[in-house]
């Protein structure tokens, strides 16, 4: 049973948009199963609308009143929440009356975040190994719902529930919630986020490589032009990367490899323009100066946030759910698609070189200078057998409503996967289109939550 956390500091400020935020830290055990091991540090920003109606009685404070709640679980793993007046999404909720919590999971933002410094305050390679698998989405839910009953430990019993909507990895997490703490949710929201409940990172780097490769395919459709200007880059970085292109102080290099996992911003609203930019940038570099320029390299790093949300490699193919190991799951069916060997295909001016997605591969640990301190750490996590996530029996006799956006052309979330999952939720229902992409909850946030809630309070004739 989990214990309610332990409230350590709540303090509210206004914020444009009339908007009442509070600032949350909240203290629980680092290990459920074993609380002697220690405690970490949890925090979270609440949001509700800053209006008084104009029959509410003068001897109530609204801003005290008990909305309900709706916990927002970010996309990642291992990416913060950005505050809810900065979210596109928050203000179609808050006009449906919820009180919003945005929650930094564990290991993110403020909520005891892990780099590699604050790693190696835990002790050597084996015992950060060990730490880390805490921070999956097994943990992050019962974070949530150790801060649920925090939270709502005054509210009657037939509110204590709350509200759950879920991005992308918070989409898996939903689905964890609902396999082992169902009786804490009132309904569940996933946007893009139905995971397989079966099968490992194998079958799904299997299914993501063709996907990746066809959205290759309309990149360079939409600017032929790159064609030559990646090879070029390619060229530069396969002889010289290691030696010239130094980043962040010059603890790592802009390897070819490296450079060519921009892609993983292909599946996004506008991605396919973002890297023809950075394509086009480097590109003039060469022409102009014959090597890549200091504000270039910089840039191409801001898009990658491999160093600055370290367990996106560490713990990415350990948040699908298999019986056994990941072993490096991309990098070894990597060999299957050579269309993605750009050593090959660099030489061969009748292929384009592709991009690659949000694989994860060893070399990463030798080019990114956070990562590299942590190699031996992630050859551990590698090798880990992780225990599974989801309750598929649970899930099929699952009693709280689900209402789930998924994407037909989704890049990271397999299409047929997700609908696979939806048909084994009992009750999930499902708005599906092709006009919309992975981060539709933030770069079309009117629309696709419109659809949601309609699907939600429409009715069967």
């Amino acid at each position: 049973m989990i214990q309610a956390a332990k409230i350590l500091e709540q303090r509210s400020h206004l914020v444009p948009g009339k908007l009442r935020v509070t600032e949350h830290f909240f203290q629980v055990p680092r290990d459920y199963t074993n609380p002697s091991l220690g405690t970490i540090q949890l925090f979270a920003r609440s949001a509700r609308k800053l209006s008084k109606p104009a029959d509410y009685p003068d001897s109530e404070d609204p801003a005290k009143s008990q909305l309900p709640w709706l916990l927002y679980l970010q996309g990642g793993p291992g990416f913060e929440c950005a505050p809810p007046q900065d979210s596109r999404w928050s203000s179609f909720l808050l006009d449906k009356g919820y009180q919003i919590l945005s929650m930094d999971q564990r290991g993110t933002g403020l909520s005891t975040a892990i780099s590699q410094s604050s790693l190696q305050l835990r002790g050597d390679e084996k015992v950060q190994a060990e730490y880390l698998k805490h921070f999956r989405a097994d943990n992050i839910v019962k974070d949530a719902e150790a801060i649920r009953k925090a939270l709502t430990a005054d509210y009657p019993e037939e509110k204590k529930k709350w509200s759950i909507i879920g991005q992308s990895f918070g989409g898996f997490c939903s689905i964890t919630y609902l396999s082992f703490y169902p009786e804490g949710l009132k309904e569940a929201f996933v946007f893009g986020g139905l995971p397989p409940l079966t099968g490992g990172p194998d079958q799904v780097y299997d299914s993501l490589y063709p996907r990746l490769e066809k959205r290759n395919q309309q990149y360079y459709a939409k600017y032929p032009e790159d064609v030559e200007r990646v090879r070029r880059i390619v060229k530069l970085l396969s002889r010289f990367g290691d030696e010239t292109v130094r980043v962040q102080g010059g603890e790592g290099h802009l390897s070819a490899a490296r450079f060519l996992q921009l892609g993983i911003g292909f599946g996004a609203h506008g991605g396919l323009d973002r890297i023809h930019e950075l394509v086009l940038r480097a590109d003039n570099d060469l022409t102009l100066f014959g090597h890549l320029t200091r504000p270039t390299v910089l840039h191409i790093e801001r898009a990658q946030s491999w160093d600055t949300n370290v367990i996106y490699a560490l713990l990415h193919e350990a948040c699908y759910s298999p019986a056994c190991t990941s072993n490096w799951s991309a990098h070894r069916l990597l060999a299957k698609y050579p269309a993605f060997h750009y050593e090959t295909t660099v030489a061969d001016p009748s292929k384009p070189v592709f991009f690659t997605g949000e694989m994860i591969y060893p070399f990463m640990f030798d080019t990114y200078p956070e990562l590299k301190k942590l190699k031996t750490v992630g050859e551990l996590l590698a090798q880990e057998e992780w225990p599974q996530l989801y309750d598929v029996e649970q899930l099929k006799k699952n009693e709280v409503p689900v209402y789930a956006a998924t994407y037909f052309d989704d890049m990271y979330v397999d299409f047929e996967l997700s609908s696979e999952t939806a048909r084994t939720i009992r009750g999930c229902k499902t708005y599906v289109t092709n006009a919309m992409y992975h981060n539709a909850v933030s770069a079309k946030s009117d629309e696709v939550l419109k659809a949601i809630f309609e699907l939600r309070d429409d009715v069967i004739d």
